[in-house]
């Protein structure tokens, strides 16, 4: 286990570099294939000043090339996706471990990654955290969510956890799934149309992308995923209004919040929901 993270760490941080091309070159319609890394002066990035963190590190913070600052942005993404991939396949090899996660005809607890659906499920939470990182990156710095990137993910995501869950003998979370990114898609759509300027209509893309996934877990994960996206956002725009950094008029990125209260419901969801069934004695 501890070797499968660690590997998957290390992948993460050769993604989190890439992730960074994503973030720079998608909002301005840019290829993220050519041409090569290269600096502001025009340079070619050499391979030996590309690698992650590690360069960074070793050129300190500044361009071989002409000696220009580097934004410790490149480096923070690369290690934050670095830590995502460790982890989520931490997460997942402990689910699949305790729980038989995901739960199929023969799999029950102690079988691991058994099955071939634990591993296509590992991969679509994998590529959901790489989709999270440069989605909030990008709505942070361009207060919008490239359609193009959501769509991609509606396709990979779909294409991921509906494959994990036929694989483990499970047709009806994959239909579930499908029904809980339209829930969730349905949810934003009224809310975008009946205040529009609070809402961008990439956050109602997002919807339907993160519903999917919070389904995938079932329809109470979905309901603490969709109201701890509303409390972060509801919380963090109220510091930022104590510490006047903004006012109720204001333009705040709420992408970031629906992905937080994505994976806090992923984390932490079923807890949650049975505790809150508990106390008002719906259980």
């Amino acid at each position: 286990m501890t070797l499968l993270v660690l590997l998957a760490g290390v992948v993460g941080l050769a993604v989190g570099s890439f992730l960074n091309v994503v973030i720079h070159r998608v909002p301005a319609g840019e290829s993220v294939v050519r041409p090569p890394s290269h600096c502001r002066c025009g340079a070619a990035v050499a391979p030996r000043d590309n690698v992650p963190v590690l360069s960074w590190l070793l050129l300190r913070g500044r361009a071989r090339c002409c000696g220009e600052p580097i934004s410790r942005r490149y480096p923070l993404v690369e290690a934050a996706t670095g830590l995502a991939f460790a982890g989520v396949t931490a997460w997942v090899l402990q689910l699949a471990e305790t729980t038989g996660w995901p739960l199929s005809e023969g799999s029950h607890p102690g079988n691991g990654m058994g099955t071939a659906g634990s591993w296509v499920a590992l991969a679509a939470f994998l590529y959901l955290a790489a989709a999270s990182i440069a989605l909030a990156m990008i709505d942070i710095d361009t207060f919008r969510l490239p359609a193009v990137m959501v769509l991609v993910s509606w396709l990979v995501g779909g294409i991921l956890l509906g494959g994990a869950a036929l694989l483990s003998g499970q047709s009806q979370v994959a239909v579930r799934t499908l029904l809980g990114g339209l829930a969730l898609w349905l949810l934003y759509r009224l809310l975008h149309a009946v205040y529009p300027a609070g809402m961008g209509y990439g956050d109602v893309r997002l919807a339907a992308l993160i519903g999917g996934y919070l389904t995938w877990f079932g329809w109470q994960v979905l309901l603490a995923g969709a109201f701890l996206g509303f409390l972060v956002g509801g919380v963090v725009g109220i510091a930022l209004m104590v510490v006047k950094r903004s006012n109720l008029k204001a333009h705040i990125p709420y992408g970031p919040y629906m992905l937080a209260g994505t994976w806090l419901g992923l984390l932490v969801g079923q807890p949650i929901m049975a505790a809150y069934l508990r106390l008002t004695g719906l259980t």
